[in-house]
Parts: C-alpha cells; sequence; structure tokens
C-alpha cells in the first residue's frame, strides 16, 4: 500500500505532465501574483492586484469565528453575490503576508467557499470581491485570536 509521501508525489507527478503537455483547463492553471502575495499591507496586496479602495457591500458575505482557539487553523466561509465579480480574496490586517487566498472567478464556478486560515493574532479579517471594471467590494470581521501562529 502506498504511503501519503508516494500518493502526493504520484500526483503532483502526473499533474506537472498534465499541464506540461496542455491537458489541463485554463481555470486551473493559477495565476501566481508575488507583488501581491508578498505585500505587508491590505492596501499594497489590493493595489498589487489592481483593485481600486474596497467599498463595504452586503453583497460580499464573511463568516467566521468571534473567538479562535487556534490561530494555525481559523475557520471562515466566504461568498459574493455581486454579478461581474471576477476575484474573492481573504486579507488578514495583521499578517505578516495579508493575502492569505485568493479565487479567480468565472460562470462555471460558484463564487462561495469554505477554508481554513492562519492568522498569526487577532486581526480584521476582510472578504473582498474585485469586479471587472477593477472596483472592490469587503465584508469585514474581527476575529480575536487565543494562540496565535506563528508568522502569519
Amino acid at each position: 500500500m502506498p504511503t501519503r509521501r508516494q500518493t502526493l508525489q504520484h500526483s503532483a507527478a502526473v499533474a506537472a505532465l498534465l499541464a506540461a503537455s496542455g491537458l489541463l483547463p485554463q481555470d486551473a492553471q493559477a495565476a501566481f501574483n508575488s507583488a501581491a502575495f508578498s505585500a505587508l499591507t491590505v492596501a499594497d496586496a489590493l493595489r498589487a492586484l489592481g483593485a481600486s479602495a474596497p467599498q463595504a457591500s452586503p453583497d460580499v458575505s464573511l463568516v467566521g469565528p468571534d473567538v479562535a482557539d487556534n490561530g494555525a487553523a481559523v475557520s471562515i466561509s466566504l461568498s459574493t453575490t455581486l454579478p461581474n465579480a471576477q476575484q474573492l480574496l481573504i486579507l488578514v490586517d495583521k499578517n505578516v503576508s495579508p493575502l492569505a487566498a485568493r479565487f479567480h472567478l468565472t460562470d462555471s464556478v460558484e463564487p462561495n467557499f469554505a477554508l481554513r486560515i492562519k492568522m498569526s493574532e487577532s486581526s480584521d479579517v476582510y472578504a473582498v470581491a474585485i469586479t471587472t471594471d477593477g472596483r472592490a467590494w469587503f465584508a469585514k470581521r474581527r476575529i480575536k485570536v487565543i494562540l496565535g501562529a506563528c508568522n502569519g
């Protein structure tokens, strides 16, 4: 029986072969924006993604705990009902790297995600939807972290 490590290695090899041969759909090939993920502030991350200053919107939703016992795995969910949203982001204000996740949206993707993020300390967490015209809309939630994760 193969070990977990062997299974992951084989899966990565198959994915690399499919990507190299062009057999993966274009949406499956993630575009990495190093400037956004290495930004030190929420504003810098949004600027690196070409977004305007965000405005609060009831069309963006963020659900998470009021208090997280462990910052290494904080469960959250985010969604948007904006019809022309092209990206959905999670930003953690006090993390070393504020951009925690970036999702590209298409007509075939339901803009509703659940994930676990790492938080270095208590902070404001933002769900940001960026529309096709570069406008940014957000929902914010303050999450208190009891035991912080190291280095955001």
